[in-house]
Parts: structure tokens; C-alpha cells; sequence
């Protein structure tokens, strides 16, 4: 297991995101860690990096530029972000937390394989900091209560870094699109898989020239009730546990056994 629970008031937080060192939800998430600690750095990709997933920049150089005091933008992934703020930019002081966000959208079921919100909580749990990865969804209307989030959001941070954390974890929060006051409870529960899968849309250029578009069509909806999927659904804050270790235990057994 990990260290026992933080003290958050002489922790070192990182703040980092997918969105960009100018998105919105960066600035509440920004607030929200500054309200825990007074020790609070932001390390965050100078342009949007969503859906970079866990990718490194390795075939050019990367530049920091500073924006203000403890505020940094790195010209690259969300993962490069945690790794230069670790090593070079926050690297006279141990990182005790990472947190990731807030993302403008959800990162739900299947996301987390794309997410890159949620790679930089894993990079900063592969580099034996406690990470969480926070998403807001966003309503029918695109409309996106970052109130609701920045209600809630500290108190689920404390009761997390309170207790003992395994090694090589992660945690992915996500808050629903309803205003703080309709939320329906905090629901610790499983990654989701959804009923249906992203699409690839075939549209017409203005020349007449088809072309194809990975797009956001899925719907939140699943048939499996105990997930985050399910908990966003019923507008609760879904609070999922991931650990890096993608070995299916079960499977292992039975190839041990195949390749005796």
C-alpha cells in the first residue's frame, strides 16, 4: 500500500490538463487546489491536447514558457507536461498530488484509453504520486456547470488523499451536467463500457471531396448499472479507481498452464 493518508495543507500539488494552459476548467481546478494547499504549481500543454492519450513528444525539442509565478505552459502532451514539471520545473521539492483537469467533457468508459486527461494522472501514478483526473460533463446544450464541480470537487480530494492508496493507481472523477444543487450523491463504481461505439462520419468538402471525421457521436448510455457510466446517468459524481497494471490475473492462470 501507499503512504497513509496526506496532510493536503503541506502538500505539493501539481495542476496540469488536457485542454490547454488557457481552458476555463484549468482556471477552477486551479482554485479549488489553492484552497487545499498554498504550495500549487500549474504545468499545462500551451496549446489543446485532447485525445493525446498516454503519448510522449520524443522526435523534437520541447520548450516551457513561464506565464507566472508557479504557472507553466509546455509545447507538448499532457504527459510531457507531468514529466517536465517532475523533473526540471518542480525538481527541488517532491510532488505529493497530481490533479488533472478539469476536463470540458467527460471522460467516461472507453475515454480513458483516450483521454488525455486522464494519462497525465497516470504518468504522475507511474511516477509514484497520487493522481486524480477530473472531467465535468457537459449538457444536451453544451451548456457546462464548472460550478458543480468546483462544489464538490474538494471534498471528494480530501476524503481521497485521506486514506491509504495501493500502488500504481489512479483516480477518474467525473461530475454530471446538472447544477451543484440536482446532484445525485458521490458513487465510488466500476469503468463503464457504452452500448454503442465512436463513429466514423463521411462528409462532403466544399469541392465535393469526401472526407472522414472521427467524432464525439457516442451516447453516455449503458446497459451496466454499477458503472460510471451508469452514475452520470443518474446525475451522481462518479469516482472510479484505475490501476496501471493491465494484466487479466484470471487469463495469466490459464496461460501458465497452456505454456507449461
Amino acid at each position: 500500500m501507499a503512504e497513509d493518508g496526506l496532510d493536503l495543507s503541506a502538500t505539493r500539488i501539481l495542476v496540469t490538463n488536457d485542454d490547454g494552459i488557457h481552458a476555463p476548467g484549468l482556471k477552477v481546478l486551479t482554485r479549488i487546489a489553492k484552497g487545499l494547499s498554498k504550495d500549487v504549481w500549474v504545468v499545462a500543454p500551451e496549446h489543446e491536447q485532447s485525445a493525446a492519450s498516454h503519448s510522449l513528444t520524443l522526435r523534437r525539442p520541447l520548450r516551457v514558457r513561464r506565464f507566472g509565478p508557479r504557472r507553466f505552459a509546455v509545447d507538448g502532451t499532457p504527459t510531457d507536461c507531468v514529466l517536465v514539471a517532475l523533473h526540471r520545473i518542480m525538481a527541488d521539492k517532491p510532488i505529493g498530488l497530481v490533479l488533472s483537469g478539469i476536463n470540458h467533457g467527460a471522460n467516461l468508459g472507453e475515454d480513458v484509453t483516450y483521454s488525455g486527461t486522464i494519462a497525465a494522472a497516470m504518468e504522475g501514478a507511474l511516477l509514484g504520486v497520487r493522481s486524480v483526473a477530473l472531467s465535468q460533463m457537459r449538457d444536451d446544450n453544451g451548456v457546462i456547470h464548472w460550478a458543480t464541480a468546483e462544489r464538490y470537487a474538494p471534498e471528494i480530494i480530501r476524503r481521497l488523499t485521506a486514506v491509504p492508496w495501493p500502488a500504481e493507481l489512479l483516480v477518474n472523477v467525473n461530475f454530471p451536467a446538472r447544477t451543484a444543487d440536482r446532484v445525485n450523491g458521490i458513487r465510488a463504481c466500476r469503468q463503464g463500457r457504452r452500448d454503442n461505439t465512436l463513429q466514423v462520419v463521411e462528409r462532403q468538402d466544399p469541392a465535393g471531396r469526401a472526407y472522414l471525421w472521427l467524432g464525439d457521436f457516442m451516447r453516455d448510455s449503458t446497459s451496466e448499472p454499477d458503472t460510471d457510466l451508469a452514475a452520470i446517468e443518474d446525475g451522481a459524481i462518479a469516482v472510479t479507481p484505475l490501476h496501471l497494471d493491465l494484466t487479466h490475473k484470471a487469463t495469466l492462470a490459464q496461460f501458465e498452464g497452456v505454456f507449461e
